[in-house]
Order: structure tokens, then C-alpha cells, then sequence
């Protein structure tokens, strides 16, 4: 799928309308029946590329502009992995913002089916917006879109990206640096905890600018007897050769 351009990364705020609706426009040109589909199958679904090469770039390029970002973590500090990663500071790039808030609109309907059928009483709100207010009643108003970066040796280990009470179901990675051409390895890894049985792993090779859309903690398997929660959670491989950067996109707001 063709993807156009859009304006640069630091718009100016008459221009963030304008990425909004491009973003939207790419979005929803995407088979949202088949995402649904993988979603509820695997709780996962790939994209082809929406964000262009040049897109890519420019969000790479804002990983040494500190002022952009609220924190830097050094996952090797914490035992998360190798490598480091900014949460962005608002206001948000406008890609990034547009990105989140168009992507959740399209989402929130799937999260529900999911809520609805493990029959919890959770419902989420149709728009970014409205999440972002239940957030902030309890206490979560940092924003947790992030960048992260990976040198030759890198990797993430399994985790799960929860930041309070309040969890949205889904999120998304965009994979903002060339496989093969910028770097080798780092394949972006799934690890679904099947109850009473061994794990399964999925093991997903990505092209630049394309989404993967997961689900943060769980998804609803169906059993003998309804639907039952299957704990996931995700990762990355080592990093053999060069640089990796991605593009996080987590809907809740952290505390």
C-alpha cells in the first residue's frame, strides 16, 4: 500500500489536523476485519508499512533531542535487557499523537469484544480522549509513547508495559529502522502462557514502517467452556549487527 507523506514532525498546530486525518486516512485503509481476526486468533497483527522512510527517519532523529522526552531508561540498569529507551514528554510529535489517537478509535470497539467476553464489567471509552480523563482520575497522566534503541548485542526481555490500574488491551510497535540494511537480528518476539501446557512463541520479522499491533497482557482463548484469559507477554531477540530504533505507542497514561 502506497503511503504519502506527511508533514514534518514539528508541524506547526495548524498542521497536526492535517497529519491527523492523513494518519487516519492510512489507517483505515488497512483490512480491519483480518486484524480482528489475528487479534482474537493469536493477539497479534501486522501491518503493511504506514509510515514512510522519511517518517522513520525524522523519528529517529528526535532520539537526541532531550527536550522531547520525560525520561531515558537504561534497561541494562534494571535487568530489562540491553539497550535504552525515551517516553516522550508532551506534546507529543504529531505523528505520534496521531497515530495513538486515530489507532485507538479503531481499537477500542476489539478491546471491548475481548472485555466482553472474558465478562469483566471493563469497558473502554470510544476515544483517545476519554481514556486519557479515566487515567487521570487515578493518578496516571504521564504520557508512555516511547522510542527505543538497540546497538549490536541488544535485546528486550519478556515483559508486559503496565503503568497503573488502568490498562488498555492493545498496543502498537512501529519499526522505524531497515532489517537487513540497518540492522540484523532483533526480531520482535511474542510469548503466549498457555494454562496448563507449555508455551508458544511467536518470532515476527518486520520491514520499516510497518505496525504491530499486540495485545499488552492477555487475550481471550476460547475453551471447552467460553473464553479464558491467555497471558502474553513480548520481547526482542539480540541485536546482531547495527542500530535499532522503534516506535511504541501504548494508549494508558502512566503514574
Amino acid at each position: 500500500m502506497p503511503v504519502r507523506a506527511s508533514r514534518p514532525l514539528n508541524a506547526p498546530a495548524h498542521g497536526r489536523d492535517e497529519i491527523s486525518v492523513d494518519v487516519g486516512r492510512r489507517l483505515a485503509a488497512l483490512d480491519w476485519a483480518e486484524i480482528e481476526r489475528s487479534l482474537w486468533e493469536v493477539g497479534s497483527a501486522k501491518t503493511p508499512p504506514i509510515l514512510t522512510p522519511a517518517e522513520c527517519a525524522g523519528l529517529i532523529e528526535l532520539y537526541d533531542h532531550e527536550s522531547r522526552f520525560r525520561s531515558q531508561i537504561d534497561m541494562a540498569r534494571y535487568r530489562f535487557g540491553v539497550g535504552d529507551y525515551k517516553y516522550f514528554a508532551h506534546p507529543l510529535p504529531p505523528i505520534v499523537s496521531a497515530l495513538r489517537t486515530e489507532a485507538y478509535e479503531r481499537l477500542a470497539p476489539i478491546a471491548n469484544g475481548w472485555a466482553q467476553a472474558l465478562g469483566t464489567s471493563v469497558r473502554f471509552p470510544p476515544t483517545l480522549g476519554a481514556l486519557q480523563a479515566v487515567c487521570a482520575r487515578h493518578g496516571q497522566t504521564k504520557p508512555t509513547p516511547l522510542l527505543l534503541h538497540y546497538e549490536v548485542g541488544g535485546y528486550n526481555c519478556l515483559h508486559q508495559d503496565l503503568y497503573g490500574e488502568i490498562a488498555f488491551p492493545l498496543q502498537l510497535t512501529v519499526f522505524l529502522s531497515r532489517r537487513g540494511a540497518e540492522y540484523q537480528g532483533g526480531e520482535f518476539l511474542l510469548l503466549e502462557q498457555r494454562p496448563r501446557a507449555q508455551s508458544r512463541a511467536d518470532v515476527l520479522t518486520t520491514e520499516q514502517g510497518e505496525i504491530v499491533i499486540f495485545t499488552t497482557r492477555y487475550r481471550p482463548a476460547r475453551g471447552a467452556h467460553g473464553y479464558h484469559r491467555v497471558t502474553m507477554r513480548h520481547g526482542v531477540s539480540r541485536v546482531t549487527a547495527g542500530r535499532r530504533y522503534t516506535l511504541g505507542v501504548i494508549f494508558h497514561d502512566a503514574k
